[in-house]
Formats: C-alpha cells, structure tokens, sequence
C-alpha cells in the first residue's frame, strides 16, 4: 500500500498532459501491486494466490520502468525516482519470500 501512495505522490507533479499517459500507467500499475496480493489472498487454493502474487511482481516491474522513464525523459529527477525504487526493490524481496514460503501441489520430481 505505501508503494502505491508512493505512486499517487510521485506523479502530482506530472505535467498535466502526461494526466492519461505515465501519470495513468504509474498509478495503475502502483496500485495493482496490493491489490494482485488482496486477491490472490482472498482465493481458495495457493497455487492461485502464488498465481496473483507473480501477478503482482509483473506490475511492480511495471512501475520500476515507467519510474526509470520518467525519469529519462525528464519527468521527474532520480533523487525523487529514488525512494519509489527502493520500495519497489523491498516489496519484491517481500513477494519473492512469500511466493517461496506457500507450499506449492503438484507432481514429485
């Protein structure tokens, strides 16, 4: 959640026409990421919950690149990028933790 409050945050100073461009793809995929990880919670089996939880990490590699080009293309400075990508960084770290902590079914090898 404080990585999507990030988001919203980061993108206040956005231009007003980049409003359905990177300010959209920032906030969308920033709130994708606790929303992915409510739902797979919220589901009966764990092989979907891990599926909703790499779901999540699919949209916190979103938000990394559109955070790096926005800063290459002079939206915002990497000293404010900064803070974004670090909790990027340790949310990942969290959902790599939990993706390997969920006892996966499936056939011995």
């Amino acid at each position: 959640m404080e990585l999507a409050a990030e988001c919203y945050q980061v993108t206040k100073a956005f231009p007003r026409e980049e409003m359905f461009g990177m300010t959209s793809q920032i906030r969308r995929a920033g709130a994708s990421v606790p929303a992915n990880i409510a739902e797979g919670y919220g589901r009966e089996s764990s092989g979907s919950y891990v599926h909703f939880l790499k779901n999540a990490q699919g949209s916190l590699k979103e938000v990394e690149t559109h955070v790096l080009l926005a800063v290459k293309v002079e939206l915002i400075s990497s000293e404010t990028a900064m803070p974004v990508l670090d909790r990027a960084e340790t949310v990942g770290k969290m959902l790599r933790g939990l993706i390997r902590s969920i006892p996966q079914g499936g056939a011995a090898s």
